[in-house]
């Protein structure tokens, strides 16, 4: 389990992953659909996830959202590298709904 903290004037964040989990999530970052994102995220990519997040919502969500995704970075970076037996890069497209998500990765550092 890798625990990353950031504090910054705007938030306070903590993030616990588990790389080879079992997709269980306990997301906490005050701003709804991003809870819901993390948790599908945590779901489907077999991550075990915990993010607790302290922000000024009040004033607008994209300081807790980036905190937390350079957060969440670190935390991935931290499990896997030294690199072993990984790809360096990769894709893919799901279709869901009415909606087609991309994502690409590069994971050389």
């Amino acid at each position: 389990m890798i625990e990353i903290k950031r504090d910054t004037k705007e938030t306070q964040i903590t993030v616990k992953l588990n790389l080879y989990g079992k997709g269980n999530a306990n997301i906490q970052t005050g701003v709804g659909f991003f809870d819901h994102m993390l948790e599908a995220f945590a779901k489907h990519s077999h991550i075990d996830l915990d993010v607790k997040c302290v922000g000024d919502t009040h004033i607008d969500d994209h300081h807790s959202v980036e905190d937390i995704g350079i957060a969440i970075g670190k935390a991935i970076n931290q499990a896997i590298y030294p690199i072993k037996n990984i790809e360096r890069y990769g894709n893919a497209t799901v279709v869901m709904d009415e909606a087609s998500v991309s994502c690409d990765m590069d994971i050389s550092n």
